[in-house]
């Protein structure tokens, strides 16, 4: 709070001044921000007893969250290892039996009533839910950056989140469940530290902490970050994916937080999963949901190198084409998107359902009908007959071999097509990271055209799913396709087969999510071989150059098909050219110091914003110059020439319409519509609330602006004071904080900052307010309870200083004031978009 309390002495953060205080009204004090009583605390003092017990608390949270986060990704994998072993096991003996009988078509059938069954739950679940569908990085990408889209960290949509996975990747659909894991992993993080939630309303318990939205989107950060090390393993790699991609707003001390809660979540999760699995609690083998396994050339092979240098030419070219086949494949889904947008979404919510049993059932009969018809018989080298040792301890519990597939081919030899389509996709992966045996050229081409036009068509439709895993083994096609092409018909045997794979898979996915320093550490972190350290990251690097020339990331493209107003971590250079006065709103809805519950009741009522300023007029300012001071009346004149003014701004704005009605700029400006005097019987506030609401709620009589008012009297000075949130208002209201005309401020009551934020964060609505319970001439003091001190930019300040505070600091609103402490107007999120600045540009390029 601002100002002194009772006291002689008034002190700010660098000094202390104490003098004589001088006997003003409760009116005069509160509009300074003063109170005459000690007792009662608005905003809570520092407390260095309390700040070392919230930072405790803080820790301790953060690790619940990396380990609730940890646990949610075991019952994800328990349950789609389980389901999957079940359908494959008996479709797999179905097709050992029937191609025998020739009833292969039974086996078909079998296996689309599994995955129409999983696929159809996962919808259903969707359909609960809307926000559960896709990946759900976009949204949280969203809410990190200041955004909130409403139901993404909902309890509610945990649930159909991670059982929707679930169904989703048994279904057989081309997603991954790395994604969600990260949405799954934001929502823990947002929940968890408030110990309630609306969908299940009873389960509330007394927890005083973290009640801000800053402390929310810290533990969404963590949550994140936790999401990402328990799906690859790869806690490093998850705290710089939260930061990278995720979070505007960073400081030190989140960033060991972060790291904290996303070990917790890597070795909680690899401790259940060793002793699941392999039988031997505290081994901790199996780190992540997805595991690369250990890249090792064989011991009989002298030759073989992970990489050379020479090498590194071909990584660079496949960065290159890695990145157009990432461009085409946003493209493409851009395209899907718009489509569903307009053909789709609108009709009722049963197609949603239709079109995601349609994609399951042309992905069943497509990986049915490759696997039988389109492979071919490969020869099982000798090596992968007696067994990788490496695969076997480090990747999997079973041997490579067990996911062979050997449908219709002798002994010895097994069918490469089936071998990739009938497994699961982390198996897939590993087979062609680490299996000896040969795959056919046209068998990689024809896996990698089906899976790539599959995978593009699946991602957006109604279900959870992740992109991580799809693009992974997209890009592990591609790459080991190069290097049968090069070890074929180039001759260049001293190649690493799996090596050339996990270069692919990191192109592609590189050239679909455009992601260089988590992605690098990620992959990494997941092959546990730090030697591929720069070839990740140059092939990273290149694929996301490329990329870039042509499209945004797939997130990006979803984030801006969803019109949400997402800043980017820089503004443009030519951007300098405009200043805060060419971008920001000069027609402002405020409130006074002293305001009646009528006005604000039809502010609140009448506008979406989100806060407010406080504002005093002042009408009569340097109205003359003094005279028979030349020097002073200069000096006058060059500040009158310097202050921007509304009025101003609003005149030039108008006149570069061209032929602006001047009906329409009353309209604009919100011009007061009179109404009959009201019956005594009817109620006041009711009868208020059906005009329009005026921008001058003064108190001291009820005043409109006249049509016979100047621009400058519509848009006359206004000293700021401060700013007031919208959840604040309505707060003071439904308490019924407030004071009658004829009695002092000071009688009014007084809520504390845990008062104000009990309710967070779901405020009370101002519609559900019932109005007979309030006197609309009663007056409210805001003062006490605003923020006499936002930051405040000048109108003449460079749009990318503006852009850097506003993204920095994590703000909402940033008034823009004069030199004498006018609010010339206010700068959202909205003025600081893309398209928003590139309007304004193209105006600034117009007027001159």
């Amino acid at each position: 709070m601002a100002g002194c309390r009772g006291s002689l002495c008034c002190c700010c953060r660098w000094c202390c001044c104490c003098g004589e205080r001088e006997t003003r009204t409760p009116e005069e004090l509160t509009i300074l921000g003063e109170t005459q009583e000690e007792e009662d605390e608005i905003l809570p003092r520092k407390d260095y007893e309390k700040g070392r017990r919230y930072e405790a608390v803080k820790w301790m949270v953060v690790f619940a969250i990396g380990v609730c986060t940890g646990l949610v990704g075991l019952f994800v994998d328990f349950f789609v290892r389980l389901f999957t072993q079940l359908k494959f096991g008996v479709v797999q003996t179905s097709v050992e039996e029937c191609s025998q009988k020739g009833c292969l078509a039974l086996s078909l059938l079998e296996l689309l009533g599994f995955n129409l069954t999983f696929v159809f739950l996962a919808s259903l679940l969707v359909l609960i839910e809307p926000v559960a569908a896709g990946s759900g990085i976009p949204e949280v990408k969203c809410y990190l950056n200041g955004v909130k889209v409403p139901g993404i960290v909902r309890l509610r949509t945990l649930l159909c989140k991670i059982l929707g996975v679930l169904f989703s990747v048994a279904g057989g659909l081309f997603v991954g469940k790395e994604g969600p894991m990260i949405h799954s992993g934001s929502v823990v993080g947002a929940g968890l530290p408030q110990f309630q939630s609306i969908s299940l309303r009873k389960i509330q318990f007394n927890f005083p902490y973290f009640r801000s939205d800053r402390d929310k989107r810290d533990f969404v950060s963590a949550g994140a970050a936790a999401g990402v090390a328990a799906a690859f393993g790869a806690p490093i790699g998850g705290t710089l994916f939260s930061l990278e991609e995720g979070s505007s707003f960073w400081n030190q001390g989140l960033t060991w937080k972060v790291l904290f809660c996303s070990m917790s979540a890597t070795f909680t999760l690899n401790f259940f999963r060793s002793g699941i699995q392999f039988g031997s609690w505290g081994s901790f083998q199996l780190p992540g949901l997805l595991n690369f396994g250990e890249f090792k050339c064989s011991d009989s092979d002298k030759k073989c190198h992970l990489w050379t240098a020479m090498d590194l030419g071909f990584f660079v070219v496949m960065g290159v084409i890695g990145g157009l086949l990432g461009a085409t494949f946003n493209c493409l889904n851009k395209r899907l998107a718009k489509y569903r947008m307009r053909n789709v979404h609108p009709k009722p919510k049963l197609v949603r359902v239709l079109e995601s049993l349609l994609v399951s059932l042309v992905t069943t009969v497509v990986v049915f009908v490759a696997s039988m018809v389109l492979g071919e018989c490969r020869q099982i080298s000798s090596s992968s007959q007696i067994g990788n040792d490496s695969i076997q301890l480090q990747v999997t519990s079973e041997d490579v071999n067990s996911s062979i597939k050997t449908f219709f081919c002798p002994n010895d030899t097994y069918n490469d097509m089936a071998t990739l389509f009938f497994n699961p996709q982390e198996s897939a992966i590993l087979q062609l990271f680490h299996q000896d045996g040969t795959f056919s050229p046209v068998t990689l081409a024809l896996f990698f055209v089906l899976y790539f036009l599959l995978a593009c068509w699946t991602y957006g439709i109604s279900v959870p799913s992740g992109l991580f895993v799809p693009s992974l083994l997209c890009g592990a096609a591609f790459g080991r396709l190069v290097a049968n092409v090069l070890k074929s018909y180039i001759g260049l045997g001293h190649i690493y087969s799996g090596t050339f794979a996990l270069i692919g898979a990191a192109a592609f996915l590189g050239g679909v999510v455009r992601m260089t320093i988590s992605l690098t550490v990620i992959l990494i972190e997941s092959t546990n071989e730090i030697t591929y350290g720069l070839p990740i990251m140059v092939t990273l690097m290149v694929a996301k150059w490329t990329g870039d020339f042509f499209n945004k990331g797939i997130y990006d493209i979803h984030v801006g098909l969803r019109g949400v107003p997402l800043l980017e971590w820089e503004t443009e250079v030519e951007m300098d050219k405009l200043r805060a006065s060419d971008i920001m709103e000069p027609n402002l809805t405020y409130v006074y110091p002293h305001t009646r519950i009528q006005s604000l009741v039809s502010i609140l009522r009448t506008t979406v914003h989100h806060a407010f300023p406080v504002v005093t007029e002042n009408r009569g300012n340097e109205k003359e110059f003094m005279k028979g001071n030349q020097l002073i009346s200069n000096n006058i004149k060059f500040k009158k020439s310097s202050i921007l003014t509304r009025a101003g701004e609003q005149r030039k704005r108008s006149q570069s319409m061209k032929s602006y009605p001047s009906s329409e700029l009353r309209n604009m400006c919100d011009e007061h519509i009179t109404s009959e005097e009201p019956a005594e019987k009817e109620d006041l506030l009711q009868q208020m609330l059906e005009r329009r609401y005026t921008p001058y709620p003064n108190l001291y009589p009820d005043q409109s602006p006249s049509e016979d008012w100047t621009m400058e009297e519509r848009f006359r000075p206004l000293t700021f004071h401060g700013l007031i949130l919208r959840s604040q208002l309505v707060t003071l209201l439904v308490r019924g904080v407030c004071y009658s005309e004829s009695q002092s401020s000071a009688s009014q009551p007084r809520l504390s900052y845990a008062e104000m934020a009990e309710d967070y964060p779901r405020y009370p609505d101002i519609h559900d307010l019932d109005l007979t319970l309030l006197n609309p001439r009663m007056i409210v003091d805001v003062t006490p309870y605003m923020n006499p001190s936002p930051f405040t930019i000048s109108p003449n300040t460079h749009v990318s200083q503006v852009f850097n505070l506003f993204r920095t600091m994590g703000l909402r609103h940033l008034p823009v004031v004069n030199a004498v402490g006018e609010i010339v107007g206010i700068i959202t999120r909205h003025n600081l978009t893309y398209e928003f600045l590139q309007a304004r540009l193209r105006q600034h390029y117009q007027t001159i």
